[in-house]
């Protein structure tokens, strides 16, 4: 069989498909571009408001910017292009710390990932307590940028390129001002006593402790939180109060009738106009006000004896045991069986802290009651210094029933007893002095 011969055509097409196998073999890039110069370039500023007044909490945003720019950059070599730029820098983590210890940063630092080169920016938030006792003025906050960035090498084969980072750090002061402002300071507070479901009075000396002047100044009583210490009459005009200055303030106040016997706090606070001419308020100043216990009375006088079947008048002596004066006070005693009243309600009039007053009441006993001590349940009800009714609370009376005949001190066969021993003690009396005299003259 004859061999097939190749044609001219034919040695054409076998030389072009071996320069397309060859062209195929892996050569170098001659188009790459390489970065062999430069590095991060960190500035930092306050975004937004940088001047806060003591006691405030506030977020304080900072730009992080980098403006690192490549000094160096080879083309057309047979080199490979890096996947970072060395003004890239990466695995950042942006701090702010405080030299002061009227500035408190409550945020940790922060890991904000890759920032590129040419005035990159990004945007940190940190939170900032300022001191209630923070004086007026500037204070420099120390902002620490943490960071990696490539180190510029030679490549030392067409096709291997071994990535190095460098770590860096830039520190970078941050200033923020405190503003100066009027500050609360309580010299004394002087309290009416007050008891549950009452009203009073509270004064105050206040003075101005900062380093503000304030203009047209109001002074405001703040309930504080849920305390049972109301304010009725809340603001003073005070007028000028300058730094140094002092003010005296009252104000009345209502006390919720489930407040106890103990101290609650209350708050203050000055509206003012300041030296930029902007009305602004102060930081709250709390003091305590003592609340005493509802006003306790108590039974002083001795247990009234009664007889089965008497129909009597007992008196029964209450002494104010609280720290307020009660007033128009009135008494009342609730009967039950075998013992009845039917006039059951005394007047007492107004009582001091410490002072008594005796009510009468009518008291029958039936004639089957048991001879024993019955408890019995009486409640007065009074008025306080701004006319608020109020009633206190339960206060037990004893009576003492005894058989009948047996001439039990307050019933009436006791008291007919008491009052014919009385007329016979006279009588002989009476009789004896007569016969003395008559003895003399003889």
């Amino acid at each position: 069989m004859t061999q097939p011969s190749f044609s001219g055509y034919h040695r054409l097409a076998i030389a072009l498909l071996a320069l397309a196998l060859c062209s195929a073999v892996v050569v170098p890039v001659y188009a790459a571009t390489k970065y062999t110069g430069g590095s991060p370039a960190f500035s930092a500023a306050v975004n937004g408001v940088n001047e806060f007044s003591p006691g405030q909490e506030a977020t304080l945003q900072v730009l992080v910017s980098n403006n690192g720019i490549s000094s160096l950059k080879q083309l057309d070599r047979g080199v490979i292009a890096p996947e970072d730029l060395p003004t890239t820098a990466k695995q950042v983590t942006v701090g702010l710390t405080s030299g002061s210890n009227d500035i408190l940063v409550k945020t940790d630092p922060q890991m904000v990932g890759s920032i590129q080169g040419s005035g990159s920016q990004k945007a940190v938030n940190f939170i900032l307590k300022i001191t209630e006792n923070a004086t007026a003025g500037e204070y420099q906050l120390p902002l620490t940028i943490q960071y990696q960035y490539l180190r510029p090498i030679e490549q030392e084969t067409a096709d291997i390129f071994q990535f190095t980072y460098n770590s860096a750090k830039d520190t970078i002061p941050l200033t923020i001002r405190i503003k100066p402002q009027v500050k609360i300071e309580i010299l004394e507070s002087t309290p009416e006593p007050m008891i549950p479901g009452s009203e009073g009075y509270i004064s105050f000396k206040i003075q101005n402790a900062g380093p503000e002047d304030g203009r047209m100044a109001t002074a405001k009583l703040i309930r504080n939180g849920k305390s049972p210490i109301i304010p009725t009459d809340s603001t003073v005009f005070l007028g000028n109060f300058p730094s140094g200055g002092a003010a005296e303030c009252k104000y009345k106040v209502s006390i919720a009738k489930d407040a106890m016997n103990k101290t609650y706090p209350v708050d203050i606070a000055v509206t003012y106009t300041n030296r930029e001419g902007t009305i602004v308020t102060s930081q709250s100043t709390t003091t305590g006000i003592p609340v005493y216990g509802k006003t306790q009375f108590s039974v002083v006088s001795s247990t009234p004896k009664l007889a089965q079947g008497s129909d009597s008048t007992i008196e029964v002596q209450y002494r104010n045991n609280g720290v307020v004066t009660v007033y128009n006070a009135q008494a009342q005693i609730t009967g039950h069986s075998p013992i009845s009243s039917t006039g059951n309600t005394a007047f007492l009039g107004d009582l001091k802290s410490g002072e008594s007053a005796t009510a009468s009441y009518e008291i029958q006993v039936d004639s089957g009651a048991e001879a024993k001590e019955y408890l019995f349940d009486s409640k007065i009800r009074y008025r306080d210094a701004f006319s608020n009714s109020i009633e206190s609370d339960t206060i037990p009376v004893a009576i003492q029933v005894d058989p009948a005949g047996s001439g039990s001190a307050g019933g009436f066969p006791g008291v007919l007893i008491g009052l014919i021993a009385a007329i016979v003690i006279i009588g002989a009396g009476v009789v004896l002095w007569n016969h003395h005299r008559s003895g003399k003259m003889r």
